[in-house]
């Protein structure tokens, strides 16, 4: 199983980010034989500068949209490789793909759940069909936790742009009410602790085809990434799940 394919690695590990994800992300790379050599929160950001966080051989970063970017070049600047968990800062994309073109290694994703990335390829692959049938027009939900604060969330946009490269008859997605028939409405609900929740909708007249993922807790989002934290090991440039799971591609 996938999840078994770098086990036999032992890495030293930064944490960028120690709330729920980060304490999630700990006990996993702990019960894989890694070692958690420095954790980075708010409060302790001169550990950026620490000899424990230069000497990682990665950092997995779970923060916000807003101080992200600046924790990616503080690790580049350590020469530490970066696996991002966050989203909502993809304005920002060309410089770390920069970087990377520059020495640098950081592995991007939308969502680091292996069964999500399943879904993604679900997704694409019903796309293709349903761009045949044009009686059924396309909405997509997506629910998470009260603190989550970038919306349409970076995997609900993964799954609107995958299905906008497939099907003809929409050119663009909106949040909420829709202007267009070409556009495809994204309704996005924060409420209580949902870890994550995301369906896509074909309708008709006649009958309705939805596909759904629905997170049980954090865990499955921990695993994925510190398996992509294994994953980078020995590697450079930019990385994403396609390059670790073939069936992406």
């Amino acid at each position: 199983m996938i999840q078994n394919v770098f086990k036999q690695i032992h890495m030293k590990i930064a944490l960028i980010g120690y709330g729920k994800m980060g304490h999630a992300i700990e006990e996993i790379a702990l019960s894989r034989g890694h070692h958690i050599v420095c954790k980075i929160d708010k409060d302790n950001q001169k550990d950026f500068e620490s000899e424990a966080f230069r000497n990682a051989d990665v950092a997995i970063e779970f923060t916000t949209p807003t101080v992200a970017i600046q924790n990616y070049r503080r690790s580049f600047a350590a020469d530490v490789p970066v696996v991002s968990g966050t989203t909502g800062w993809l304005k920002h994309l060309p410089e770390i793909k920069d970087a990377c073109k520059n020495g640098h290694t950081f592995f991007y994703a939308s969502n680091f759940s292996l069964g999500v990335n399943i879904f993604f390829a679900l997704n694409r692959y019903l796309a293709k069909i349903m761009d045949q049938f044009p009686a059924y027009d396309i909405h997509m939900e997506e629910v998470h936790h009260i603190h989550k604060l970038d919306h349409p969330s970076g995997t609900a946009l993964t799954l609107v742009n995958d299905i906008l490269k497939e099907i003809n008859r929409k050119d663009s997605w909106i949040e909420g009410k829709r202007d267009s028939d070409k556009q495809i409405e994204i309704n996005a609900i924060r409420k209580d602790e949902v870890p994550g929740i995301h369906s896509v909708s074909y309708e008709s007249e006649v009958d309705s085809i939805t596909i759904t993922h629905d997170a049980k807790n954090r865990k499955g989002f921990a695993l994925g990434a510190v398996i992509a934290a294994e994953f980078t090991y020995g590697k450079k440039g930019f990385l994403t799940m396609q390059d670790m799971l073939p069936f992406l591609k």
